[in-house]
């Protein structure tokens, strides 16, 4: 998919947070929800301005930008 007609991210809306085209709902939030159980439906009713795609986008978006070569840690050693 290609996020790019759905993601923006612009440092005068939510500090530079990637955003939905033309909302202030940032990917950060729809993943939020997502990851707490909530469907794509839910999150369209609370958010009318979303769509199915633009959910799958906000996805690919972290997906594509997970791929870098970095190390994230998920404990701290003791």
């Amino acid at each position: 998919m290609d996020w790019r007609k759905f993601i923006e991210s612009d440092p005068k809306i939510m500090m530079g947070k990637p955003v939905i085209k033309g909302t202030r709902i940032t990917v950060e939030l729809i993943l939020e929800k997502i990851a707490s159980g909530e469907t794509f439906e839910q999150v369209i009713e609370a958010y009318p301005h979303l769509t199915n795609e633009a959910i799958r986008a906000a996805i690919a978006f972290a997906a594509e930008n997970l791929h870098a070569d970095v190390i994230y840690p998920t404990s701290t050693a003791a």
